[in-house]
């Protein structure tokens, strides 16, 4: 259960720091030298060659060209809505949670009172 809300808070904080980093590259010159990440650990140099449009993974393997406004805009979006498929997730496993407590409760009393039945049949 957590292990889900984890996942979502993953997704959300990376939606995060992109959208970060297109702010931080609005403000960045054409020609500016940068590292480029082509692996989570693995950069290599290049240079900006357009600080007025960026190509963002809208997931799945594609790609889409936006301005940088786009861009802030489309991250605004994406964060918002895991932000709202987080609450009910949450709200979700509360429920659910509560009716694991009450089953707990009920198979407890069914195993309670068949222990006294076996008993007084024994006396």
């Amino acid at each position: 259960s957590s292990g889900i809300n984890a996942e979502y808070g993953g997704v959300q904080s990376r939606f995060i720091e992109s959208q970060e980093a297109v702010s931080k590259l609005s403000k960045k010159e054409t020609g500016k030298d940068v590292l480029v990440p082509l692996t989570s650990s693995m950069y290599v140099p290049g240079q900006l060659a357009d600080t007025e449009k960026v190509l963002i993974d809208i997931g799945t393997g594609y790609h889409v060209k936006m301005t940088i406004s786009e861009a802030k805009a489309y991250f605004i979006r994406i964060t918002e809505y895991i932000t709202k498929k987080m609450e009910i997730v949450q709200k979700n496993l509360i429920e659910k949670d509560k009716l694991r407590q009450v089953t707990t409760e009920i198979l407890q009393l069914k195993i309670q009172a068949q222990q006294q039945q076996s008993a007084q049949q024994q006396a």
